[in-house]
C-alpha cells in the first residue's frame, strides 16, 4: 500500500538522470544510450547481478528522474521517498518486485515489455522439458567423470507421448501448447481467467498434478499463487513425473519441492526462477535431478534488445510529455502529479 498522501512533482526543467539497472546496457547503442543522451539524460549504471533490498533500490535511485531497471524491489517506501522519480521501466513484463499502488499514488508511471520475449520463454520452457527427461545435466557430469553410464537406473525418458499439465495458459502457455504439437503428447490445462481453446482439455488443478507426466508452470505471481505448489500438490503428483517452473520462483514452495526431489517422491525439476535469486543457499544446488538456468528464459541476444529499446522509448516519452505504451498502472494517467509534470514537459519541449 502507497504511504502517505500523494506529493505533487513540480519541475522547472527535464531531469537528467536515469538509472539503469539493467546488465549490459548499452550506453553507446544509437536505440539505447545515444536516445537518452539526445534526449538531454545522462546515464547512470547500476547493473543487478545479485540480490537487492529496497535499502539498495532507495539510495541508487535518490538523484534520479526514471529508472530503467531487472527485478529490483520497488516498495511502498521507496517510492514515497524518492519524490523526482516519474517513470519505472521495467524490462520485461513481471511488475511483482514493484508496488504498483504506490507507483500509482505517487504518480510514477510504470511501463513493461509485453511481446518482445514470450517465444523465447516458450522456447526455454521445451528446452527445459528435454534437459529434464533427456537427463542431459546428469550425462555431461558423468562423461567430464571419464563415466559412459547409458542404461539401467541412467536410461533417460521420453516427451513423446506423455501428458503435459499447463498451469496458466496465458501468452506463454499457449506458445508452449503450439510447441509441444510435434511431440503428440497430451496437454491439460487449469487457468481460472484465459479462455478455452478447443485444441486443449481444461481441468481442475487437482486433475491435472494427478494426471500429469510433465507440469509446467507459467502462473504469474500474485497473493493467490504464491506458494500454489506446494507439499500437498506436490503430493498429488505422479513420482515420475517432473516439475518446470519459468514463471516465478515464489508460485512454488522450494522448500517442499526439495523435501519430493530428495525423498524420491518426485522424479525431477527444472527450474528457471526461484524464491530467492540468486538461490546462493538452496537445497537444490545440490540435487542431480534439478536442471538450473539462471532466470534467463526470456532472454536471448534479439529479445534484450527489442526489449531494452521498448524500455528506454517509454522514459524518453515520460519525461518529454509523452504517454508512453504499454502501462502497467495506466491509472496513473489520472493523478494530478503526473499529469502537472506531462503538462510542464511538453510545454518545455514545444
Amino acid at each position: 500500500m502507497a504511504a502517505g498522501p500523494p506529493r505533487l512533482r513540480r519541475r522547472t526543467r527535464l531531469p537528467q538522470q536515469v538509472l539503469v539497472t539493467w546488465p549490459d546496457y548499452d550506453v553507446e547503442s544509437e536505440r539505447l544510450g545515444g536516445a537518452l543522451t539526445r534526449a538531454g539524460l545522462t546515464v547512470r549504471l547500476e547493473p543487478k547481478n545479485s540480490e537487492r533490498t529496497p535499502a539498495d533500490v532507495h539510495a541508487l535511485v535518490a538523484q534520479a528522474a526514471a529508472a530503467i531497471v531487472s527485478t529490483d524491489p520497488f516498495n511502498a517506501d521507496v517510492l514515497a521517498s524518492n519524490p523526482q522519480l516519474r517513470v519505472i521501466a521495467r524490462v520485461g513484463v513481471g511488475v511483482d518486485s514493484i508496488d504498483l499502488e504506490a507507483a500509482t499514488a505517487c504518480g510514477v508511471a510504470v511501463t513493461v515489455t509485453p511481446g518482445a520475449n514470450e517465444s523465447t520463454v516458450a522456447d526455454h520452457t521445451i528446452a527445459l522439458m528435454l534437459a529434464a527427461l533427456r537427463r542431459l545435466c546428469e550425462h555431461d557430469a558423468g562423461v567430464r567423470r571419464g563415466e559412459w553410464n547409458r542404461t539401467g537406473p541412467n536410461a533417460p525418458w521420453v516427451l513423446s507421448g506423455a501428458t503435459v499439465g499447463l498451469i496458466g495458459y496465458g501468452r506463454i502457455g499457449r506458445l508452449v501448447r503450439k510447441r509441444l504439437e510435434g511431440f503428440a503428447v497430451e496437454v491439460l490445462v487449469t487457468d481460472p481467467v484465459e479462455p478455452d481453446d478447443p485444441g486443449v482439455t481444461r481441468v481442475s488443478l487437482a486433475e491435472l498434478l494427478g494426471a500429469s507426466d510433465v507440469v509446467s508452470l507459467h502462473a504469474p505471481l500474485l497473493p493467490s499463487t504464491r506458494g500454489m505448489i506446494g507439499t500437498a500438490e506436490l503430493e498429488r503428483m505422479r513420482p515420475h513425473a517432473v516439475l518446470v517452473n519459468t514463471a516465478r520462483g515464489g508460485v512454488c514452495d522450494e522448500s517442499a519441492l526439495a523435501d519430493a526431489l530428495e525423498s524420491g517422491r518426485l522424479r525431477a525439476a527444472a527450474l528457471d526462477v526461484f524464491e530467492q535469486e540468486p538461490p546462493l543457499s538452496s537445497r537444490l544446488l545440490a540435487l542431480p535431478n534439478v536442471v538450473l538456468s539462471p532466470h534467463n528464459a526470456g532472454l536471448s541476444v534479439q529479445s534484450i534488445e527489442e526489449m531494452t529499446r521498448r524500455a528506454t522509448a517509454s522514459v524518453i516519452d515520460v519525461l518529454v510529455g509523452r504517454h508512453p505504451e504499454h502501462l502497467a498502472n495506466p491509472e496513473v494517467l489520472k493523478h494530478a502529479a503526473f499529469a502537472e509534470a506531462s503538462l510542464s514537459a511538453g510545454a518545455r519541449r514545444g
